[in-house]
């Protein structure tokens, strides 16, 4: 047997490529932050128009600015007048290569909730819409719209109530400035604390970390010296749940189990800011778990994909929608999930909680609030959960709370359910024992969805949760949703990363020297362009292995080089 196999598939040259950017490069670190700042303005003649991007050389395709531009305006039914903040989230366009592709640092240390997505992008939209008697249609109509492949919608919500006011006084000059504030912040590390000042404010975040425990609170580190007190973000990317589930506190279970297995879900909802917070917190309501379909918290008739996503003949795409337009009534009709949300009204002291209603009843432009929809639960209610809610509405609870309750509530039900499965995945891995340096690691055992079911007596989520119901047709339902897939590709891609590291740690710690001993020259070149190769796919994969252990390999690579005779030893090293 080849005694130095890879066994870790290799990844693309693009991928390769791409690490977390060169700081001398122009606007590099404000990159790492946002790809651009788009300006998007009514124009009698063309409608909604791009104004202004800046950096002014960031290249964006032409579908990619028409997109930003419909997305970056309330529906006119929305009738928003005032300021209105919103995100939506667009596909990048086909063939394009952004700066981003492949695995940069940043991807590798923060929770998957939380990478820096390569095919969409975010927009974080602030729109201000006032009565202007010197425009030709009556009204001020502008957006200021953040770009980023970061989901961190606090931190650029609160950047942009920053920015935006002073914008719309002061434009183009206002932004350079701001712009080039951002490109003095340090990079987006995961763990690290850090101060960004913008604007005579200076904002102090802790950038989450895969290794944080789920749930726990942010560590709080000394700020470095700084001449204005920073105000402190209690979160980067954390939304107010409790004010976005509101009105279906009493379906949360419903809406758990439609993410957690990638059903199509449309949400129907009176503003984009009710849509797309909506939308975001219901993609964050499985997390630790990512959500691996695809969720657009504001969509629009003129979006590219709105005829693949409403074609009549087959089924709909695994996708979450969030829509504004009573339009959309129509064209949904056939989807087997639609959260319908009024305007906040209340009953007493409670918000008037939404009904789940026939799909057949989903006719009309006035439809009523409500969940349509046949699905029925795998597991029942969590009843002290919502008692508990509602009672604190009641008792004038701050949202704040609600939302730790709720969170928590989620969080746990989460767990509860991956736990069983995460136990299972690491009984797939060889022993560490079997691991040894002169044979090709050992294959991680296939997952045998039969023989997980089979654990679940003694080893299931009943022992984390107090919900009954039929755990093992939510975890069939499960594994046949995309969610599944993604959870399983990318822990299986860590274990054989664990397991490559393993060997390169055993590899280290044997005898390599001795080995070479009784070797014929070219047993020995073979070696040390496998341990070359080793070394290399470690360093471009930015293997998490034992420190000083690539050092070692390549001392003792040297070592071997400088025992062979002086032509081979030229030859070698030339390569």
């Amino acid at each position: 047997m080849d005694p130095f196999d890879n066994s870790v598939s290799h990844r693309n040259e693009t991928e390769d490529a791409a690490e977390s950017g060169d700081s001398r490069s122009p606007w590099a670190r404000f990159s790492s932050w946002l790809d651009c700042v788009c300006v998007v303005t009514f124009d009698l003649e063309l409608g909604q128009a791009i104004e202004l991007v800046y950096p002014h050389d960031v290249k964006l395709t032409e579908k990619e600015k028409t997109s930003i531009c419909y997305l970056s305006f309330p529906d006119s039914y929305s009738g928003c007048l005032g300021d209105t903040q919103f995100s939506f989230r667009l596909r990048q366009s086909v063939g394009r290569r952004g700066s981003w592709f492949g695995e940069d640092a940043y991807n590798r240390d923060a929770p998957v909730t939380l990478q820096r997505e390569l095919a969409h992008f975010y927009g974080y939209v602030y729109f201000r819409q006032v009565k202007d008697v010197s425009v030709k249609r009556g009204y001020f109509q502008k957006s200021l719209v953040l770009v980023s492949r970061l989901p961190y919608i606090h931190l650029f919500h609160t950047l942009l109530q920053n920015i935006a006011p002073e914008y719309f006084e002061k434009l183009e000059p206002c932004l350079e400035a701001v712009c080039n504030e951002i490109d003095q912040w340090p990079s987006p590390v995961p763990g690290l604390t850090l101060n960004l000042p913008v604007m005579g404010v200076v904002l102090q975040v802790r950038i989450p970390s895969k290794t944080d425990k789920p749930g726990g609170s942010p560590l709080k580190q000394a700020p470095k010296e700084v001449c204005q007190s920073p105000t402190m973000l209690p979160t980067i990317h954390e939304l107010d749940l409790f004010k976005c589930f509101q009105l279906v506190l009493i379906h949360l279970q419903m809406l758990w189990e439609l993410m957690l297995l990638g059903e199509p879900v449309v949400v129907m909802a009176p503003s984009p800011t009710v849509s797309s917070e909506t939308v975001l917190a219901l993609v964050s309501s499985i997390a630790p778990l990512k959500y691996c379909c695809d969720y657009r918290p504001y969509f629009t008739i003129h979006d590219s994909e709105f005829r693949e996503y409403t074609t009549r003949t087959q089924a709909p795409p695994s996708v979450i929608l969030g829509v504004t337009n009573p339009f959309f009534v129509k064209t949904f009709q056939c989807w087997p999930h639609i959260v319908r949300l009024g305007e906040l009204k209340m009953s007493g002291d409670l918000p008037k909680q939404v009904k789940v209603k026939k799909l057949a009843k989903l006719k009309t432009l006035d439809t009523k609030p409500g969940i349509y929809t046949a699905y029925k639960t795998f597991l029942h209610k969590d009843k002290v959960l919502i008692k508990r809610l509602l009672k604190g509405i009641q008792r004038k609870r701050p949202s704040e709370v609600q939302t730790a309750i709720l969170r928590r509530h989620l969080l746990e039900l989460t767990q509860s359910f991956i736990i069983p499965l995460e136990r299972y995945l690491a009984s797939l891995m060889p022993l560490q024992r079997s691991v040894t340096p002169w044979k090709t690691p050992p294959q991680i055992r296939p997952f045998s969805q039969e023989e997980f079911m089979g654990t679940l007596d003694h080893a299931g989520p009943q022992l984390t949760s107090v919900l009954k119901g039929d755990w093992m047709g939510l975890y069939r339902r499960f594994f046949r949703s995309p969610n599944f897939d993604g959870w399983y590709r990318l822990r299986h891609k860590e274990m054989t990363q664990k397991l490559e590291c393993l060997h390169l740690e055993v590899v280290c710690d044997a005898d390599l020297l001795g080995w070479t001993k009784d070797k014929s020259e070219v047993e020995i070149v073979d070696l040390i362009l496998k341990l070359r190769e080793k070394l290399m796919k470690a360093r471009r994969q930015q293997l998490p292995v034992k420190e000083g252990v690539l050092d070692k390999l390549d001392g003792y690579i040297q070592t071997i080089i400088s025992s062979l005779p002086e032509d081979l030893q030229t030859v070698l090293h030339r390569h």
